[in-house]
This record gives structure tokens, C-alpha cells and sequence, in this order.
């Protein structure tokens, strides 16, 4: 794919998304995406085949970019410890924003389709996190800075904390204190909150 191409299919990906942010997924089509990006109907099929398909790209991007920023934010002298708050942190960033996520599209998408266990990226995501928490949880045992029995049941728990709240945020509502009150717990649980 040439520099041009490979620009064209970053654009239409770019303005998807914000498609999808505006109306979930299930509402769109591809006729919204033409639209939005104002493109032909065949200039937007040379690079996709579907909603779905233009989604799931969508969703790869958005992760590669939010492994991009955490990443960058990790100091190099950085503890277990610094390194698991600062990831809670940016998920309560995520957790609060009503708008210009993903969530809803999400999770109709994943309500909609069923997907192997290979092409489910949310579940990839979802097993990824469980396993960089729990080497993390590892370390910060090793040094001190957590106790746990359970590195990998504990990681696993927090990521169903953190889906359950992500569920909430979208659904129920939540405020920045119930954020802060289940990231205590966590850290108490660990003991990595100071006492």
C-alpha cells in the first residue's frame, strides 16, 4: 500500500470512529461513513469490506494508542507501585468520560457478533491486561511493595472491577469518589495504600 493509500485508510478510520462514538455501532452504516468522510461508495469499500470489519480496525487502533500513551507516561525509575496507580489513574480518566469513547459501540458490537476466541479483540485486550497486571503484581511482591498470594487471581479481579465500573459508567453513571473509593480498595487489598 502506497504512503497515499496507507493516509486514506488512517482518515477513514479516524472519522469512523468518531461515527461510532456519535452513535454506537449498531446505527451504523456504510453510508454514514461515506458521508463523514466524504468519499465515494467505492473509494470506501477499497479499503473495507463492512461496519464490522472498519469497526474492529477501529478498535486495534484506539488500543495501539492507549498502550502508546500509558507507555510513555511510565518514568524510568518508576516502582510496581507508581506504575499500577498511574495505570488506574488513566483508567479513571477513561471511566469518566461520557463522551468520545468507544464503550457503547463496544459493547454492541460484542453483544451482536460472536467471535472465535482469536478474532475477539476485547477479550485479547481484556486476557493482555490480566497478565501485564499480574507481572506487575509479581514484581511489586518481590520488591516489597505488594503483598499478595495470588498474583494472577488478583490481576484477573481487577480488570472485573475495572469492566464492571466501565459498565456502570455507561449504564448507571458513576462520579470520580466511586472511582476513587474501588482504586483504594484495590490498593488496600495489595497493600499499597500506605497503611
Amino acid at each position: 500500500m502506497g504512503e497515499k493509500s496507507v493516509q486514506k485508510r488512517k482518515y477513514i478510520l479516524e472519522t469512523a470512529r468518531k461515527v461510532f462514538m456519535e452513535k454506537g455501532f449498531k446505527r451504523v452504516t456504510m453510508k454514514d461513513i461515506v458521508e463523514a468522510c466524504d468519499i465515494s461508495r467505492g473509494g470506501l469499500y477499497l479499503y473495507f469490506e463492512s461496519t464490522d470489519q472498519i469497526f474492529l480496525e477501529v478498535l486495534k487502533l484506539e488500543s495501539q494508542e492507549a498502550d502508546d500513551v500509558f507507555s510513555d507516561s511510565i518514568a524510568e525509575d518508576a516502582t510496581a507501585a507508581d506504575i499500577l496507580i498511574l495505570f488506574l489513574k488513566e483508567q479513571k480518566k477513561e471511566l469518566l468520560r461520557r463522551k468520545d469513547t468507544l464503550t457503547q459501540a463496544t459493547y454492541e458490537f460484542y453483544f451482536e457478533k460472536e467471535l472465535s476466541k482469536k478474532d475477539n479483540i476485547l477479550r485479547r485486550q481484556f486476557d493482555s491486561a490480566v497478565k501485564i497486571i499480574e507481572k506487575l503484581l509479581e514484581a511489586g511482591v518481590e520488591s516489597g511493595e505488594f503483598v499478595c498470594d495470588d498474583c494472577k487471581e488478583a490481576a484477573r479481579n481487577v480488570m472485573f472491577v475495572l469492566e464492571g465500573l466501565k459498565i456502570s459508567a455507561q449504564t448507571i453513571g458513576i462520579t470520580s469518589e466511586m472511582v476513587d473509593r474501588e482504586i483504594l480498595y484495590i490498593l488496600r487489598i495489595l497493600g499499597a495504600d500506605g497503611s
